[in-house]
């Protein structure tokens, strides 16, 4: 792979694991400390989800080697590469496959990928627009598809979004008000009414309006995005209209679930689950092409805020503790440099 001159050394954000503990370190990297990979990316930015905040905190079962520079989301431009598929300034995406998980992530100004686990950019967007969506957006993208291939429409009736206040549940949300539906967001934060009103839901409910109490609850949702797990998705499924789908991307509630087969044998109910890692390249390049069309820039101006990488540490422990709203775009690209 003919790599252009590049500075000799970049900065990422690794985690280390020594007896002192597990923790972030900002290193100075060169491409020998990168994995393997037929391109080298250069980000421009990255984001921050639920798991990155567990990745950087050190939490178990996230990271699966050490040093890796976290990160699981990735937007730049292609270096070089030995794919005829991208070409040097193509711009590119990663999300999923492992990235800042089994291997190094997006928290470092170069990152060397497969060129299979790239998606180009849409036409008419930029690096910031793709990491405002990230794979937040990308999972909710996925979680309106499955209930639309399943057979939901805006006319069926009430969708469920929980989780609604946080990354995947907030672009869910507004991409399914903007298709038509009516949508019932519920959270755990009755602060966040007026935002979510602002996306576009027509209903607010509280996180203990869903405790489940019967195996067949009153039927209420033509549909659902859960992103919560637990006894949340348990009192969905069980309100889960004839013949409903509901789509399961998140555990942030809980990874048990404690329901009976009643409402699948005796209503048809669909359970779907959203598996954003693996999700193959031609459904991918759908998704994305879709998110492109449907949640410009401007719909994300208002509930996306840009940090420097810098800030990841301090950000990690936020999202953690539920005190980050919509979406964050992490700067990975250096600032240039003051004029003297």
């Amino acid at each position: 792979m003919s790599t252009p001159t590049l500075p000799p050394t970049f900065r990422a954000l690794r985690m280390v694991k020594d007896d002192a503990g597990i923790r972030p370190e900002f290193q100075q990297l060169t491409l020998s400390d990168l994995g393997e990979g037929d391109t080298l990316v250069r980000v421009q930015c990255s984001s921050l989800n639920y798991k990155d905040g567990l990745a950087v905190m050190g939490r178990p079962g996230v990271l699966r080697r050490y040093p890796i520079i976290p990160g699981i989301d990735l937007a730049g431009e292609v270096v070089s590469s030995d794919s005829a598929e991208y070409r040097p300034g193509d711009g590119v995406i990663l999300t999923g496959w492992g990235s800042g998980e089994k291997v190094d992530g997006g928290y470092s100004e170069l990152a060397r990928v497969p060129a299979a686990s790239l998606v180009p950019l849409p036409p008419g967007t930029d690096a910031v627009w793709a990491m405002s969506v990230g794979t937040a957006g990308f999972t909710a993208m996925l979680a309106v598809m499955a209930l639309e291939e399943g057979g939901v429409s805006p006319t069926g009736g009430e969708v469920l979004v929980t989780g609604a206040a946080g990354g995947v549940g907030s672009t869910a949300v507004r991409l399914l008000a903007k298709a038509g539906f009516s949508v019932t967001a519920s959270t755990g934060r009755p602060e966040e009414s007026d935002y979510l009103r602002g996306l576009g839901a027509s209903e607010v409910i509280g996180r203990g309006d869903l405790t489940p109490n019967r195996p067949l609850e009153k039927e209420r949702w033509a549909g659902v995005v859960d992103t919560v797990g637990g006894q949340t998705l348990a009192a969905a499924v069980a309100a889960t209209r004839t013949h409903g789908v509901v789509a399961a991307c998140g555990n942030a509630g809980g990874a048990e679930l404690h329901t009976t087969v009643f409402p699948f044998i005796l209503r048809g109910v669909t359970l779907a689950g959203i598996d954003s890692n693996t999700c193959p390249v031609p459904r991918r390049r759908a998704a994305w092409d879709r998110l492109a069309r449907d949640l410009p820039a401007s719909a994300l101006a208002g509930v996306t805020q840009r940090r420097p990488l810098s800030d990841v540490p301090a950000l990690a422990a936020q999202i953690l503790a539920g005190q980050v709203r919509g979406r964050t775009v992490i700067d990975v690209a250096p600032e240039p440099a003051s004029p003297s």
